[in-house]
């Protein structure tokens, strides 16, 4: 055997010994009866402009859409409050996935219950489930919040919350007075991101509207503090710590509504914790005073912005923005809101970045880029690469809209570096495959799932958008403000100087660019 004691290989190495060669040839000849002539001729014509015009026919299929489901951002949001467990009302499964997506990508454990729905749930209805899930969760876990929603089992079958958790209380699972917000998060409609903005209205109303129907509606008394909504982001913790910085540089009363930076990047000494910080109840019901709300995913929070103007706010809505032009926007509400001049510190890191884009814009001058992500996301990154005289191309968003893809033309066409920039909403992956292959770009901008096109296409990946399984660390560094964006600067550098190398490596062939120095 190619594996024992005296002998351990990694499966880098393991998975080439001859034995598995043979294994790997043998399932071949057993699964696939196509000539491999074939299979190329079938490969290369895939590559082609006449595939492309099929790919883009199809309406009722989707390869690989580069979102994830509604509870994902439900389980994200009750996780940006303290001593809040989160509890989703459908399958065991589902809430696996939902609990190892987050673990895989901070490296962190991810707390999460199920209502564990199965076949009789799905015919008699998912009360029973709902009554001793609740009980379960209140007695074992010890939270001082359950944030309640659904799979589509539930949704299906049409269970409804509300009643559900009334009934569970009239049966003691919980007490009366326990806060237990709840949001229908479907996960065949939206995406991620919908289910996001819908748990986190969820919260808002059960506490400003009078915890459904249990309580008083509290009533608004204006003060001058600020609250602040960051949106689904996958590099929150490093993210919170810098927006944290600067309302702190402003001297800002401010309250972080969905703050789950620190459960998600907790220590190892010797304690597990199972819940660290997040917002408090007292600060939710507090925020509702606020004098303004600065959203910074405006298509991440449709629903919350309209009821936080609906409750007579001032709200500022941005668009996850990074670099010069976007963290600017956020400095200045911060500075209007407050009406506190710009921190020196603020103006000189701005300095700073704008020195580090001027000694490197010349290697990103003029370099094409491939983006797919969250819609907010790829505004504020389209954004930076044109203020870096890089061309974005493709500018891909599954869970975009229209409005999306008109905001971002607007970005492109503003400037003569996006002339040659499309957008493309309700696109997947499958469908950027085809236009990297008919019109090449130079950099691929995406998730872990971009490595597969990195190695089909040839195009080199860079990875800034969630889930990123494949590297570790990253979430632990800013992509907003303008650390963020000296962050993102070399991390395209990084990619353009390895890809140099990579190109020019053969002695006495290519080597004539492998410099020292750049």
């Amino acid at each position: 055997m190619p594996q024992d004691a005296a002998k351990v290989l990694d499966h880098e190495l393991l998975f080439r010994e001859p034995e598995y060669q043979k294994l790997f040839a043998d399932k071949t000849a057993f699964e696939f009866n196509h000539a491999a002539v074939r299979i190329d001729e079938v490969r290369n014509w895939t590559k082609t402009k006449e595939y492309q015009e099929k790919n883009f026919a199809r309406e009722a299929l989707t390869i690989n859409p580069a979102k994830a489901c509604q509870p994902l951002g439900a389980v994200y949001v009750a996780n940006g409050f303290a001593r809040t467990m989160s509890f989703v009302h459908g399958s065991q499964g589902c809430v696996a996935y939902y609990r190892s997506h987050f673990s895989r990508h901070f490296k962190e454990p991810t707390s999460c219950v199920s209502s564990s729905m199965t076949e009789d749930a799905a015919v008699f209805g998912g009360l029973n489930n709902m009554i001793d899930g609740l009980a379960n969760t209140y007695s074992l876990y010890k939270p001082d919040m359950i944030a309640v929603s659904t799979t589509c089992m539930a949704e299906v079958i049409g269970d409804d919350l509300d009643a559900f958790i009334k009934n569970s209380k009239q049966k003691g699972s919980v007490p009366a007075d326990f806060d237990v917000p709840f949001a229908h998060t479907p996960a065949f409609v939206g995406s991620h991101i919908t289910g996001y903005d819908n748990a986190l209205l969820g919260v808002l109303k059960h506490f400003w509207d009078g915890k459904a129907g249990t309580a008083e509606p509290l009533t608004r008394v204006p003060t001058e503090s600020i609250n602040f909504i960051g949106g689904f982001d996958g590099f929150v913790v490093g993210n919170m710590k810098e927006v944290r910085r600067i309302f702190d540089l402003f001297g800002a009363d401010v309250t972080v509504l969905c703050d789950p930076s620190e459960v998600w990047n907790t220590p190892t000494d010797g304690e597990f914790r199972m819940y660290e910080g997040g917002t408090t109840k007292a600060d939710v019901e507090k925020a509702l005073n606020a004098k303004a709300t600065i959203v910074f995913q405006e298509f991440c929070c449709e629903k919350t912005i309209k009821y936080l103007k609906e409750k007579g706010q001032e709200v500022v809505v941005l668009n996850a923005p990074v670099g010069v032009a976007g963290t600017d926007e956020f400095i200045m509400a911060i500075s209007h809101l407050t009406a506190t001049p710009v921190p020196a510190q603020l103006e000189r890191e701005r300095g700073q970045l704008v020195d580090a884009m001027a000694d490197s814009q010349s290697h990103l001058h003029g370099k094409k880029y491939a983006l797919y992500g969250d819609p907010d996301q790829m505004v504020g990154y389209t954004r930076f690469l044109l203020e870096l005289g890089a061309e974005p191309t493709h500018v891909l968003a599954t869970n975009g809209n229209d409005d999306w893809a008109a905001k971002v033309q607007a970005v492109l066409d503003a400037s003569p570096f996006g002339a040659s920039g499309k957008v493309y909403p309700k696109r997947d992956l499958w469908h950027l495959r085809s236009l990297l292959f008919t019109e090449p770009v130079d950099f691929l901008i995406g998730n872990t799932y971009g490595k597969y096109l990195e190695r089909d296409t040839g195009t080199p990946l860079i990875r800034l958008v969630f889930p990123i399984f494949d590297r570790h660390h990253y979430h632990r560094f800013p992509t907003w403000g303008y650390e963020g964006g000296l962050r993102l600067l070399t991390m395209f550098l990084d990619e353009f100087f390895e890809t140099l190398d990579a190109n020019t490596i053969v002695p006495g062939k290519t080597d004539y660019s492998y410099d020292i120095i750049r």
